[in-house]
């Protein structure tokens, strides 16, 4: 099987179940944004709120996931990494939730909830637990035990789903018709609605430590100091890619929420109403994922193999064929696709097709950047970090004042833009890929043109149906279009035939 193939199965296995996982998670967005229950300012404070966790998430991890797909492949450490990895988790998990504990007072304002001291509490859980079962979910991917990690990441999601609905709207209702209902011993009209969206993240994040206490206990108390301080060395460059990349992922929320004028109600619906838009890129967003969950320890086994780069170089083709199809079934079919959240959410559409362009880049940049990965140069992901976030923080503190959530969509492409193009020059100075520069560029700009040209169509014809039936004519086009320029590639795949 062809190292594309193999990486085809293996995004299918760990990517399907995280895309479903995801996608159950997304549709917390249409429960939300449609709940009578939750105004656009309490979703906008809880979009603030999950702006900030993967922050401390981040600095909670330290690089370790990816230390461990470095390391384990290495024949001395494969008995001692995982203990490592684990115990080294543990103990930096305890000691960094005991000072957000001993700090919960500050944390509670730096998150927003200082009037909901509670929401601080669950949050310091939240955070704790998903950092212990980051080294057991990285062991099964290791091991390539899909269906265990399916089963696990999928039903932590849909526990947490369930839970959000029983609370959010379950309850206010039943409460509603009758004062004396049981669910009174759960909800409260007095509760702010997001203490019981991230209680039932707590308890997702609770069930999926108990599903995977079975890798837990495998932990043996072996520790190899050796060990531990290459993966240090290795990863500590990776905090600060880590930190880079979120603050560019998610602190334009933040952003928003402190240079957007006007009264703090208005702030926090802005934040609502860009969060949600945000969430429309759902399609590339979940592949991204998917194919980060397969591509990581992919990367690292081939490259051992003979002449890696050149699967490297056909895997990020065919990767921006598959986005720059989702991008134009996103964008070229918005109105459909904007009924997954709330008509109050919806002034903000227009900003959807910049984020799937710049989330693009973004899928792009980790493909790139297995070439520090690979040598082992992590400091050159934190420069091309550091570059993105301060173009993230320059042009929303410029532009937010005057557009505001306009600046932030395009601080997002300008940011994943400039750290891919930085990305490819340096590294193939430093780790040299036959990368088909020019194919994956016409492919991009011809779906963008396709779709600023369904845009010209829509001007002049507004029926809804002529409108989706010249979208789907475009779409054909371009899947005709690809499927002629890669015939002989598509072919040596889906017939199976040795690459």
């Amino acid at each position: 099987m062809s190292g594309i193939k193999k990486l085809a199965g293996q995004t299918l296995w760990y990517g399907v179940s995280s895309i479903a996982a995801r996608f159950i998670g997304y549709l917390l967005v249409p429960l939300l944004t449609y709940s009578e229950y939750v105004s656009p300012a309490d979703f906008g404070r809880q979009s603030l709120l999950y702006s900030a966790i993967p922050v401390l998430s981040i600095l909670f991890t330290y690089g370790f996931e990816t230390a461990y797909f470095r390391f384990s492949s290495q024949e001395a450490y494969k008995k001692t990494i995982y203990s490592t990895s684990f115990i080294s988790i543990v103990i930096s998990t305890i000691l960094l939730s005991g000072l957000l504990w001993i700090l919960r007072a500050p944390f509670s304002a730096l998150i927003g909830f200082a009037d909901i001291p509670q929401i601080a509490i669950i949050t310091i859980g939240i955070i704790g637990i998903d950092t212990l079962n980051k080294i057991p979910f990285a062991k099964l991917r290791q091991e390539e035990r899909p269906i265990k990690y399916a089963f696990v990441n999928i039903a932590g999601i849909f526990v947490n789903l369930v839970l959000t609905w029983f609370f959010i709207n379950y309850c206010p209702r039943s409460l509603a018709s009758d004062p004396g209902s049981w669910t009174g011993n759960f909800f409260s009209f007095s509760t702010n609605p997001i203490v019981y969206v991230v209680l039932a993240n707590l308890i997702q994040s609770a069930i999926t430590l108990l599903l995977l206490s079975k890798e837990i206990l495998s932990v043996r108390l072996t520790f190899d100091t050796k060990l531990w301080k290459e993966m240090m060395v290795y990863a500590l460059p990776l905090l600060i890619v880590g930190f880079g990349g979120i603050i560019n992922e998610t602190f334009d929320r933040l952003m928003l929420k402190a240079w957007l004028p006007g009264t703090d109600i208005f702030k926090n619906e802005q934040v609502g109403i860009y969060n949600a838009c945000y969430k429309l890129s759902i399609l590339i967003t979940l592949f991204v994922q998917a194919f980060r969950m397969g591509a990581e320890p992919f990367f690292f086994k081939q490259a051992a193999g003979q002449e890696p780069q050149k699967i490297y170089a056909r895997v990020l083709k065919f990767f921006v064929i598959v986005l720059s199809i989702m991008f134009l079934v996103v964008s070229l079919f918005l109105p459909i696709w904007s009924h997954l959240i709330g008509p109050a959410y919806r002034s903000a559409i227009g900003i959807v097709p910049i984020l799937l362009l710049a989330n693009i880049f973004l899928g792009i940049y980790y493909n790139l950047s297995i070439w520090f990965k690979l040598t082992g140069k992590t400091t050159a992901g934190s420069y091309i970090t550091l570059i993105g976030t301060a173009i993230t923080i320059v042009i929303n503190f410029i532009f937010i004042p005057y557009f505001g959530f306009i600046a932030s969509a395009w601080a997002t492409f300008c940011c994943y833009g400039t750290m891919m193009l930085i990305s490819y020059n340096w590294g193939q100075k430093a780790y040299p890929v036959p990368y088909p520069a020019k194919k994956i560029i016409a492919y991009l700009t011809i779906a963008v043109l396709v779709y600023l040209l369904h845009k010209t169509i829509s001007i002049y014809v507004v029926d809804f149906w002529w409108q989706t039936i010249s979208g789907a004519i475009l779409l054909i086009g371009y899947l005709l279009f690809v499927a002629r320029i890669e015939k002989k590639e598509l072919e040596k795949i889906f017939l199976w035939q040795k690459t």
